[in-house]
């Protein structure tokens, strides 16, 4: 699908639960939340039914996100049935990992194609700091179950937080020396609760870690779906990655849109806008009907987020929901 600005819309991410087994602080209260009713939820049928008509628009790489995806019972089937649509070529997962391990072999006899980790560290008293969970150990074993499967590309994804795990920068980028895989460090984004914490910039970090394991060339190569950059270091297997949405604006070539579990379309992180699909399937309208809606919807997609600018203050369409709400 193209946008009024000529984008090629051709990635979506699919929250399937709001639901997680972790408190992570810029996410979600460690006191927990009020979980939306299950029959508010978009059901397995509902999000194939929807892959299927955005596929049938260009849309042709879906990725499972949550809350916590792998709490949701029975997650590989969902896979299948997605992998299993005409035109979708790629589906990947987003997981802190907790319950990977077991479901790893499901997953991959379902087609996963990819699988990104989410750990911000590996001090198990960080963690718990910051997830309000422990399990260390089992992330590692994931990862290392996930770097046996030839058919699944693995990355792990890290929220750098000055103050909090700046130590652990170091030891994560390290698991890209010795593994194919890549390490990705994604900025913080002034999301609901990750308003309260300052981010590393994407060029400090990189000074950072250029200051431990030498000069990092940039990598002008595709490597995934979304807008990270990569760069190679002399002697590292795998590579490593920023996502800077903040300081490192990359809207003009945003190719992504956003399905809640409540199955709202959002087309851009920072803006609450969008479509009620949910709304469209339980009401009775056809496939074409809720063409129309993502059609037209998309076509009006934003030209930018303005986080950090004088008018995200002031913006009365400005996102409130917290990520896990909205989907990571």
């Amino acid at each position: 699908m193209i946008d009024a600005l000529g984008r090629n819309i051709e990635y979506m991410r699919i929250s399937v639960t709001d639901r997680c087994n972790m408190r992570c602080m810029y996410c979600m209260p460690h006191e927990g939340v009020v979980w939306r009713p299950h029959e508010e939820m978009l059901s397995y049928d509902e999000i194939v039914r929807l892959c299927k008509i955005f596929a049938a628009l260009g849309i042709s790489k879906i990725k499972l996100t949550g809350g916590e995806p792998l709490v949701r019972k029975n997650l590989s089937s969902l896979v299948k049935r997605i992998k299993s649509l005409d035109g979708i070529e790629n589906v990947t997962l987003t997981t802190n990992g907790l319950f990977l391990a077991q479901q790893l072999d499901a997953l991959s006899d379902a087609g996963l194609d990819a699988v990104n980790i989410s750990v911000d560290t590996f001090d198990e008293d960080v963690f718990q700091k910051i997830t309000g969970a422990s399990g260390v150990q089992k992330i590692r074993e994931a990862i290392n179950k996930a770097l046996t499967f030839e058919n699944i590309r693995v990355k792990v994804n890290c929220v750098p937080l000055k103050g909090i795990n700046d130590d652990s920068l170091a030891e994560l980028a390290l698991l890209a020396k010795d593994h194919r895989l890549s390490v990705r460090f994604i900025e913080m984004m002034p999301i609901g609760l990750g308003r309260q914490f300052e981010a590393f910039k994407e060029d400090e970090l990189k000074t950072l870690l250029e200051k431990q394991f030498g000069p990092m060339t940039y990598f002008n190569g595709k490597l995934g779906n979304g807008p990270c950059r990569y760069y190679t270091v002399e002697g590292f297997r795998g590579k490593i990655g920023f996502i800077s949405a903040v300081s490192h604006r990359f809207c003009d070539k945003c190719n992504r849109i956003r399905l809640t579990s409540e199955g709202f379309l959002k087309t851009c992180l920072q803006y609450n806008e969008g479509s009620d699909l949910k709304a469209l399937l339980r009401s009775g309208k056809d496939d074409e009907e809720i063409k129309m809606c993502i059609r037209d919807t998309i076509f009006h997609k934003p030209e930018g987020h303005h986080f950090g600018q004088t008018f995200d203050a002031q913006c009365s369409k400005t996102e409130e929901h917290k990520m896990f709400q909205i989907g990571g």
